[in-house]
Order: C-alpha cells, then structure tokens, then sequence
C-alpha cells in the first residue's frame, strides 16, 4: 500500500541511441518528431522527456507496445543503461549523477531487478542462487545464506533450498529469481517482464505470489508488462508509453474512465471492467443513512425514509462503521410490539432495537471485484451497502449504479431503464 510520499522522481528523462546524441537533443528541444530527427542525424530515440513520480510502497505498472520505450526506461532507473539526459531522483538522490562506487552501493543496498530470463546458475543450488547477489557483494558466508534462506521461505521454498534450477520448474525457477532479489532487502524492486515467459496458471499464482509479499512487507515496485490483464490485476497505477513518450499515467480507474488519446482507448478497449471495478469504485453516498439509532428515534427514523420516499435506510455510528438496514415495514413492526407491551411490562429497549434491523443484511466488500457482487445486488430488495475491512460504511450499490457501471457510460438507455423498474426503494 502506498503511503504517498515521494520515493522516485523522474525528470526530462531521454535516452538516445547513436552516434551524435547531443544533435538529436537539440531536435528534441525544437519539438521535432523522432522518426525526422533519425532520418537527419541517425540517432534513435528510444526514450523522450519522460516525466513521472512512484510513490512509496506502490506497484507501478510501465505498458507499451514493443519498441515503446519502456525495457529503456526500466534500465535506466538504476543506470544500466545511461540516460543521454534527464534526471532519476531517488529518495531525493539524482541517480543520474553518481558516481561508480556510490551506484554500486546503492544498488547492492537499495535496488533490485528481476528480469524476464531467470538466470538460474546451474551448478548451484536453489539456495545458493538466492545468495549469490548477496555473494557478490562480499557478505558473509553465514549471513548471505541465512537471509538467502529467509527470501526462500517468504516465496514459499524454503523445502526446496537444496535443490538444483534442473529439478525446479518454470515457476519455482521465477520464485528463486524474486528470492534472490528479495535477500538483498530492497525498497525499490524493478521487474522487466518479470512472468512474461511463465505459462498462464504459473503466471496468475506469481501476480498472487507478488501481491502477497506486497502486503506483508511494502515495497516500491516498478514493474513492466505488455499483458493488460497483469498490469490491470498487480498495478496502484499503470503509465502507458508510445514511440518513447509516456502518454498516461492513472490508476486503472482512471484511465478507463478517462484515456488520454486514442492509443491508450485501444489498449483498454475490451477490458472487462466488471474485473477491473470494485464495489467502492461504483459505491454512492446518496443512500439514506440514519446514525446511532435509537429506541427513542424509531419514530423519526421512520418519518425520514417516508419524507425521502424510500423503503429502506442504512445505520452507521458517528465514524461511519456498518450497523445494519432499517426498512418502513422494520420500523413499524419494532414501535407496534413496543407500545404493545408498553404498560404491561419494562420496554427491553435492545429488543425492540434489534426487531427495528433486518436480520442478515445483505452487504458487499469495498475490494469486491463486480463480477463478484452481480447476484447480491441483483437480488436485494434495496440498494446493498458497501463495507470496508475495517468495517466503515462506504455508500451503497444499487442496480442501476451497478449496470451503469458495467455499461461504462453507453448510450444505450435500456439496461438503465431495467434497472430503474426492478424493485421499489432503490436509491439511484
């Protein structure tokens, strides 16, 4: 989970490819496009004035097309391939003007990478290749393996420490790769195609397997990827890049409901969002809410959902936590058993209270994915409320808001009409 704060900053950053770098730059500065500044100088411009920020502790997914820029990009970040100009700011230290010895340390110290090619060494062990950044680097014989065994065991094969790369397969062969970049303890991890050559059910549980270890043990992750899918499932964010340019940079989110340009609505057409969207994406604070309710305030409760024209009313405490669904029909049968037995015999105010809440309220999850919340919602009698881990009440769901969603903005009115004619009492 991010926290916000700053950790890289890029800034103008271009890489250009051949013999008169400095030429090309001053095409670029004048806006020329980079087809006509290799046509006149040669050079290729892999990588033009690219500005971006990844906060602390986020995934930050880098997509594009092949040749877009972004294995040039990723490398450039720790300097294995020099940028011709711009600046990579990392905790507030411009990477771009170190020098050898304090690249090396920062790297040994802050920075790891995960390529696409597991580049197991055959002839050492699982536990062996986990140590061997760690080798390299001169630590201890005791300490590398230890922290090398520790890596093992956070992506789940610390039983197959023993083993060789030729007795593991593709997937654990990855693991051992990402073991090995976790024993450095980075707080920046880059990932270049990291899964791309894993088959897909090996490629999902490494996207879990990644996920996982985020929520245990933050870190900031810059990761590229081609697939949508993976960016869309792993990324806080995705950056979409063309012809060396970043073009867009948003939460999935955001870049569904708003791309920058046509390439970018090319790359998201036929996503589907009911696996992109959560419950909290969609959720509305319109729904009726009562806080605190009271066996003193069931009279007025009721009056507010009939002055609002609605069934039902979602209960929350003054920090918003979830309470339950009050209805009219709730309401009134809660106040006719308590005058009841008013007079007869003390008022159990919290059974009256509790005969005022429907028993087992339908609720959904805030990080429920659509797909997931489609038959709830579909079959509830009112709009369903949305909850968060903590248990904080975060809007409700109804069908027309949920088709809505689905439908991303068509116009075509005639889910929307369905929707608005199922059920009385939804909020819309």
């Amino acid at each position: 989970m991010s926290d916000n704060s700053e950790k890289i900053v890029v800034q103008g950053l271009t890489k250009v490819f051949g013999p008169h770098p400095s030429q090309a730059l001053k095409r670029i500065a004048k806006g020329e496009s980079s087809a006509a500044i290799h046509e006149a100088t040669g050079n290729t411009v892999a990588v033009r004035e690219v500005d971006f920020t990844v906060r602390a502790g986020e995934i930050f997914v880098i997509m594009g097309l092949s040749g877009s820029g972004k294995s040039t990009l990723v490398r450039m970040l720790n300097r294995l391939i020099d940028p011709t100009d711009g600046k990579v700011l990392i905790d507030g230290v411009d990477v771009t003007a170190m020098d050898t010895r304090t690249l090396r340390d920062l790297r040994r110290r802050d920075i790891a990478m995960v390529f696409q090619s597991f580049a197991l060494m055959p002839h050492l062990t699982a536990l062996d290749n986990a140590a061997f950044g760690l080798d390299v680097a001169g630590m201890k014989v005791s300490e590398r393996r230890d922290r090398a065994r520790a890596a093992l065991e956070k992506v789940g094969l610390g039983h197959l420490a023993d083993r060789y790369p030729n007795e593991l397969s593709g997937g654990q062969q990855q693991r051992v790769g990402l073991a090995r970049a976790l024993a450095q303890n980075p707080t920046v991890l880059l990932m270049d195609e990291a899964f791309s050559a894993l088959d897909p059910l090996i490629r999902s549980e490494m996207q879990d397997e990644l996920i996982r270890l985020q929520e245990e043990e933050s870190r900031t992750i810059v990761f590229i990827s081609h697939d949508l899918d993976e960016a869309m499932r792993i990324g806080d964010r995705i950056a979409i890049m063309e012809g060396g340019r970043m073009i867009q940079v948003g939460t999935p989110d955001e870049i569904l409901r708003d791309p920058a340009d046509d390439y970018v609505r090319a790359f998201f057409r036929g996503v589907d969002v009911a696996q992109v969207y959560t419950a909290a994406d969609v959720a509305r604070r319109e729904g009726l809410t009562v806080v605190n309710l009271q066996e003193s305030h069931l009279r007025a409760a009721l009056e507010r959902i009939r002055r609002a024209e609605r069934d039902f009313a979602v209960v929350h405490d003054r920090r918003r936590h979830f309470r339950g669904v009050i209805s009219v029909e709730s309401l009134e049968a809660a106040i006719a058993e308590r005058d009841r037995k008013h007079g007869d015999k003390p008022v159990d105010h919290e059974a009256v209270i509790r005969a005022a809440y429907l028993r087992d309220p339908v609720t959904v999850p805030a990080d429920a994915a659509l797909s997931d919340i489609l038959g709830p919602v579909a079959a509830a009698p009112y709009p369903v409320p949305v909850i968060d881990a903590e248990g904080v009440y975060r809007g409700v769901v109804s069908r027309r808001a949920l088709l809505n969603a689905l439908d991303r903005g068509s116009d075509d009115q005639t889910a929307v009409d369905a929707a608005s004619a199922t059920g009385s009492g939804e909020a819309a």
